[in-house]
């Protein structure tokens, strides 16, 4: 514990990322799972996760494989705190700024813990669309998907956008987690959100985050 490198969120998360997620499925599968041809969704919104009740936010900007949050309270690490997490799916690679060291905490994408941003889940077995629905007041369709990761079995309902085929909320119907995107605006995002800030340096850490709760 005193030598993790690893950020330390007061929450539990099967994200994002996500989501997040990133996720993500989560990740970088289209709303149909397959090859996609659907265009690279880009927007800027706030997250919003509740996790057995406790609620955190952040700005969510969002560029296909790449995701960049910035939280309303940065993340506590051992070496400072990360107030900005930049997604790289194309890397494979998370990415957490460390202002006051000027570096760039990087360990590797936990795909469980993506924030959703595509429908398809990780560990997908079912999906039954339910019908048309609104979520955060954008015209959506509400699906039921079950998830199995790793002999856990899980159930959700997801709610997808239909103009932009991303997720606008998903909760899950076997704890207390949800993850939900307000204020959505579908907008291209600079490529310089998603880079490596200049004159900061790399700090490598084995193993993925674990947001804890």
């Amino acid at each position: 514990m005193g030598s993790s490198v690893l950020p330390r969120l007061r929450a539990r998360a099967g994200l994002v990322c996500l989501a997040f997620l990133v996720l993500s499925g989560i990740v970088v599968n289209s709303a149909r799972g397959g090859a996609s041809t659907v265009p690279a969704a880009e927007f800027s919104g706030t997250l919003i996760k509740q996790v057995e009740g406790r609620r955190h936010q952040a700005q969510v900007f969002a560029k296909g494989d790449r995701i960049r949050l910035e939280y309303k309270y940065a993340l506590k690490t051992d070496y400072g705190y990360a107030a900005i997490e930049i997604i790289r799916l194309d890397k494979a690679e998370t990415w957490y700024l460390l202002a006051q060291r000027k570096e760039l905490l990087v360990t590797p994408i936990d795909v469980d813990d993506v924030l959703p941003v595509r429908p398809t889940l990780p560990g997908e077995k079912e999906r039954v669309l339910i019908g048309d629905a609104t979520a955060v007041g954008r015209p959506a369709q509400l699906f039921e998907v079950q998830t199995d990761r790793h002999g856990r079995i899980e159930r959700f309902f997801e709610w997808v956008d239909v103009e932009a085929g991303i997720v606008l909320k998903l909760v899950s119907r076997d704890r207390d987690w949800s993850v939900e995107y307000e204020r959505i605006r579908l907008s291209p995002q600079p490529d310089y959100y998603f880079d490596e800030p200049p004159g900061y340096k790399k700090r490598a850490s084995p193993a993925g985050p674990r947001v804890q709760g």
